[in-house]
């Protein structure tokens, strides 16, 4: 099987399609993968890294606020158009797959006009102007979450999960001493993300030495820009460690008691699939503040508890994790709430869907 994959701009779309990638080499060693991105994000320095053959395509999203400036961005779409259908042409895929960003908008629209089967992911809660557009043209639609189910095509939406939770699952848990934890305390996870976030971090800063005493230890990640700040904060509690970045986060998870975090589809898939109770701090800076969204699917759920960025302080951090800490039967209604949430064989899923479509013809 001959698959083109497209994803691009953040983690959240570019390891959904890096899991999906994996399922297809597991299951046919035969196949072949070309991963069509952009030239100047993410994608273009974590997708060669895999091994996996790359095409960079400049591309940019509209811009929302100058509004005159979206006639560059029209030229540098249909140029894109033009090289993505020469590489088309060339590669003869069976099936082309977006799995999020605007750089699937015209890899997805050339190959339906080719005539190639085509499938698209969404992650969030509400769907982005992309798969919006997408959706009318596509086979077959995938979603994470039950809720956005109400935006699309029944007839051909189907409800996946999010290809991580098998990631997550596969990983191997974390040997706590590595991080210098230890083995018989809970572990409190705290992480915004592989950059981090300057006005959580901020607040952050101040709350650092509240978690002296505390009966459970944390493990705090700045981000790689956030990290050289933290160090310096004198009196740092012996139950609190800081790092900048995480090369095995999925195995952290894996001991993880209680995790504070954003709320991005990918980290929603990760939490649930193991079943991890959480404070989720959701990003408001996003499109159609979609990670508020996402949280509200796992609070309502019982899941998880939010706390808005602006309402963040120490005393509300700390209470709110005392709280489902300290109380075993709230942790355990939490943790199975979170389980029952996660979708633990969404690339196998995918991959099924995927394989028939191509056996359809």
């Amino acid at each position: 099987m001959k698959v083109v994959v497209s994803a691009g701009g953040t983690g959240g779309h570019i390891y959904p399609a890096l899991a999906i990638i994996n399922k297809i080499k597991e299951m046919d060693k035969d196949s072949e993968i070309l991963y069509i991105g952009t030239t100047d994000r993410m994608e273009a320095t974590i997708v060669p890294k895999e091994g996996i053959k790359y095409v960079g395509v400049e591309m940019k999203g509209l811009n929302r606020k100058k509004i005159f400036k979206n006639f560059k961005v029209l030229s540098i779409y249909l140029n894109a158009k033009k090289k993505i259908k020469e590489v088309l042409k060339e590669f003869k895929p069976d099936i082309v797959l977006g799995i999020g960003g605007y750089i699937t908008l015209p890899v997805i629209e050339v190959a339906t006009k080719l005539g190639i089967k085509t499938f698209i992911h969404e992650q969030n809660s509400i769907p982005g102007l992309s798969n919006k557009i997408l959706s009318r043209k596509v086979d077959k639609i995938g979603v994470s979450l039950e809720d956005s189910l109400q935006y699309f095509d029944s007839r051909k939406t189907i409800f996946t999960g999010n290809p991580r939770s098998e990631e997550v699952l596969n990983a191997k848990p974390l040997v706590k001493s590595k991080y210098g934890l230890k083995a018989n305390k809970k572990l409190v996870l705290v992480v915004m993300g592989s950059l981090g976030s300057m006005t959580v971090n901020k607040s952050l800063k101040s709350i650092i030495p509240h978690f002296d005493n505390k009966d459970y230890e944390v493990l705090f990640v700045t981000g790689k820009n956030y990290y050289e700040d933290y160090s310096k904060i004198e009196n740092t509690p012996d139950n609190v460690k800081i790092v900048p970045y995480l090369d095995d986060m999925l195995s952290v998870m894996k001991r993880t008691d209680l995790i504070i975090t954003r709320a991005g589809a990918s980290t929603i898939a990760e939490i649930t699939a193991i079943g991890i109770p959480s404070i989720l701090i959701p990003s408001p800076y996003v499109t159609h503040n979609h990670q508020y969204k996402n949280a509200k699917v796992l609070e309502d759920a019982g899941a998880s508890i939010i706390i808005e960025e602006e309402k963040l302080d120490s005393k509300i951090l700390i209470k709110t994790i005392d709280e489902i800490l300290k109380d075993s039967k709230k942790y355990d209604i939490m943790k199975e709430n979170s389980e029952r949430l996660g979708v633990k064989d969404s690339s196998s899923k995918i991959y099924e869907i995927i394989k028939k479509l191509v056996d359809e013809g």
